[in-house]
């Protein structure tokens, strides 16, 4: 027996460090955003919102690294503005859609941007994706036509859901954007710039879309605030926690997300159908297929940003 075996054998366990464990925490606090700007979007509209809490995010990210926002490059003026305006319209979308669809249904969706990552670097870059991200995409496609429609299975999509899913092509966009400029700029002062740009973009929508300014409230004002504070402490928290967990042990627990948005979503009453839940179920298998692919090429740049930057600014 080759003494060695042990150690050249992939294995698999259950127990969690401390830095997993704060990761399994942080992917429990996105699954339940999901139903609070469900219900905040009975206070305002979406963009007003969007705004909100991405101001309240770059006001508390500057706060912690105001000593470095003195040395800003016009790359990373530039990068922050292009993530910035990806977020905007991903998590604009998104915020537009839980007017009119289930929390549960807008996090199985948007869990979608994973395998849409391969997919846009294949039209726009040219960039053909392999064996297991094509599986993912397939089974991704498949599962969000179960997930679709009011009574599940159906090929019709409702306007909520389509915007969704258009959110979570930007979201991808985001995800390759970041990879772009991944080494070439200061994390602290792009986090900023790129919060500030959506906030900015967000209040500038509401012209267009004709929204209009809400009425004071306290669950919008303690929600956005929240939420901001949330994305700020996550940042340094999954910087902090993906130092000891590896690119793929990541994926895995960043793949509860929508899971935990469906168990949050139930308690609070949500009941989707049968099928509908397989076809969610499908959509977390192929996120894990698809970023379990990038893992194993090390070489490329995009893996390692796909399961380190994916959801830093969103939630």
């Amino acid at each position: 027996m080759n003494p060695n075996s042990n150690a050249e054998r992939p294995s698999v366990s259950l127990r969690l460090s401390k830095a997993e464990l704060v990761l399994v925490f942080i992917t429990m606090l996105w699954g339940g955003t999901f139903l609070l700007v469900h219900n905040v979007m009975t206070v305002s509209g979406p963009m007003f919102f969007v705004g909100l809490r991405f101001a309240a995010a770059a006001l508390f990210v500057g706060l912690v690294s105001a000593r470095a926002l003195s040395g800003l490059t016009a790359i990373e003026l530039k990068a922050g503005v292009l993530i910035g305006a990806s977020i905007m319209l991903g998590y604009g979308l998104q915020t537009y859609g839980l007017q009119t669809i289930s929390s549960s249904q807008s996090a199985f969706i948007t869990a979608l941007y994973v395998p849409f990552v391969p997919l846009l670097q294949w039209l726009v870059l040219g960039r053909r994706p392999g064996l297991m991200p094509s599986l993912g995409i397939g089974l991704a496609f498949v599962g969000l036509m179960l997930l679709a429609g009011p009574e599940g299975g159906s090929l019709q999509m409702s306007e909520g859901e389509i915007v969704t899913l258009v959110s979570a092509v930007a979201i991808a966009a985001e995800i390759i954007l970041i990879s772009r400029y991944a080494g070439k700029v200061d994390v602290r002062r792009v986090t900023v710039v790129q919060l500030a740009t959506a906030s900015i973009l967000s209040f500038l929508m509401m012209a267009p879309t004709r929204e209009t300014v809400p009425d004071f409230s306290w669950l919008l004002l303690l929600s956005a605030l929240g939420l901001g504070a949330m994305s700020a402490v996550i940042q340094v928290a999954m910087n902090w926690a993906q130092k000891s967990v590896s690119p793929t042990r990541a994926t895995l627990i960043y793949a509860g997300e929508p899971v935990w948005a469906g168990i949050v979503g139930r308690i609070a009453g949500e009941r989707l159908p049968g099928i509908a839940l397989l076809g969610g179920l499908l959509i977390v298998i192929a996120v894990i297929i698809s970023e379990l692919k990038f893992k194993r090429r090390e070489a490329q740049p995009e893996a390692l940003q796909v399961s380190g930057q994916a959801p830093e600014t969103g939630r």
